[in-house]
């Protein structure tokens, strides 16, 4: 059986990393460099995060993109062939909700993909609940999470409902 393509992209800082080894069964590979500027991180993914995991015999292959504007080409390469995005965005960061949208709408104006929004953070104090970052990208609420990105079962929700949109998409595949 194919592998699934799942993708994870997000402002830096999101919880992107942390979402895909929090998921991994295997070892993560990730490009992380030091950060050149700052960004508010010492390290920062260069290139993509990989990840892997089997859901009911199914092997899923989990991308984490870069979050910097300046590896945007980097969006598309693993956008391509990709089943479905989970955008993350820290909800203790409403400055990181424009580039968010920003990041979305390339994405989703050059694949069809189905996505759900992860609003990172929700174990923090004064963060964004998921009601009001839905109002903001002006999508349904059901679509918009709020998760803790360390938390396996709270990114496997995420996960799963990002499957159970992939699935019901039209152009889905098995």
């Amino acid at each position: 059986m194919t592998p699934l393509k799942l993708v994870v992209s997000g402002p830096v800082g999101a919880g992107k990393t942390t979402f895909v080894q929090t998921l991994s069964e295997t070892a993560v590979v990730a490009t992380e460099a030091e950060a050149s500027e700052d960004i508010g991180k010492v390290h920062t993914t260069v290139a993509m995060d990989f990840g892997t995991l089997t859901l009911e015999g199914q092997t899923l292959h989990l991308y984490g993109t870069p979050g910097q504007d300046r590896f945007d080409f980097m969006w598309d390469v693993l956008c391509e062939g990709a089943l479905g995005l989970a955008l993350l965005l820290a909800g203790d960061r409403p400055q990181d909700f424009a580039p968010a949208r920003h990041i979305l709408d390339h994405i989703t104006s050059r694949y069809a993909l189905p996505f759900v929004v992860g609003v990172t953070r929700q174990d923090q104090p004064r963060v964004w609940l998921p009601e009001g970052v839905a109002l903001y990208f002006g999508v349904p609420s059901a679509q918009v999470l709020g998760i803790n990105a360390t938390d396996p079962d709270s990114a496997r929700t995420l996960l799963i409902a990002l499957l159970e949109r992939t699935l019901a998409a039209p152009t889905a595949r098995p």
